[in-house]
């Protein structure tokens, strides 16, 4: 459905996907004492191969085909970035900085829609710009209490937005652009996965058939929610993914705030009040303003994490 009202297993498939992704703290630590390279490695490898599978049986390899040579630098590019983006994410978890993380993906909608601008000189509306603008100031006052920039933050939005950006350039539909950068992606992971055995500093064996399980199941993680998504960015309006996006980080934060009990500073409440202030109205003018040029923005919304 387009755009012209609710379809439940649309909406069920799309909740599905952002709560996983939302409960992904929890599941990462698991794969310890695998190091977030090696966890990046096995996330990356076994989600291609299942991808692979899934793409065999709905028969699809024809259309990788019809990519040109263009068309495939553009699959490695994006399959880089979120390497980059997974592996920021998975050092985040493992390095208790959820609450930061989960900044990330609340500040890439907006970072998205600054891309378009800046990148496909595309146009804002005046709530937009504000929005933008009361975003980036909650990066600074965050910025001030912590002595620092929030710079793993700010590089999963980063990259998160770029790799949307790349995304909406390539002739593939979403199943097969995936199952793209698993091809470029996946023997590299597997080489990692290899080089870690051969060292001696890999953790597939020697610690029972629980945590070789672990590992093997990041692929499903990975690929499960995506193709959750999936569904539901084909069954449910654009306006109602925009809002339900929300749901992943929003979870990631109580996980870090409620379960993790990360510290969290006056100031930094102010700047995550002033990213939800943005973000409100963001998704406030997506709902009311019907088509808001946003080529960036809304490949933020279907872009995958």
């Amino acid at each position: 459905m387009a755009g012209t009202g609710l379809d439940g297993r649309g909406v069920a498939a799309a909740v599905g996907a952002y709560t996983i992704w939302g409960l992904f703290p929890a599941f990462w630590p698991l794969l310890a004492p695998a190091v977030p390279v090696e966890v990046l490695a096995h996330r990356i490898a076994w989600a291609a191969v299942l991808m692979a599978v899934v793409f065999t049986l709905v028969r699809g390899w024809g259309e990788l085909g019809t990519l040109a040579p263009r068309g495939w630098g553009m699959v490695a590019a994006a399959g880089l970035l979120i390497s980059l983006n997974w592996g920021c994410y998975i050092y985040a978890v493992f390095t208790g900085q959820v609450v930061e993380a989960a900044l990330g993906y609340f500040v890439s909608p907006l970072v998205s829609v600054l891309l378009g601008v800046l990148v496909l000189r595309e146009r804002l509306r005046p709530v937009q710009w504000v929005a933008v603008g009361i975003a980036a100031v909650a990066v600074v006052v965050i910025a001030v209490e912590g002595g620092r920039p929030p710079w793993l933050a700010l590089t999963l939005a980063v990259s998160f937005g770029l790799y949307g950006l790349i995304k909406s350039t390539v002739p593939l539909t979403a199943t097969a652009s995936l199952t793209a950068e698993g091809l470029v992606l996946g023997p590299v992971a597997l080489g990692v996965i290899a080089w870690f055995e051969l060292t001696g500093a890999g953790t597939m064996t020697g610690f029972g058939g629980g945590h070789l399980l672990l590992l093997l199941l990041a692929g499903p993680v990975t690929a499960v929610p995506l193709l959750l998504y999936g569904v539901g960015a084909r069954r449910v309006p654009l306006s109602t993914i925009g809002i339900l996006m929300y749901l992943n980080p929003t979870l990631q934060f109580l996980w870090g705030v409620v379960v993790l009990r990360e510290e969290m500073e006056p100031t930094r409440w102010i700047g995550f009040a002033l990213v939800w202030t943005a973000l409100a109205l963001f998704t406030a003018d997506l709902v009311r303003g019907g088509r808001p040029r946003e080529r960036a923005g809304a490949q933020a919304v279907r872009s995958t994490m």
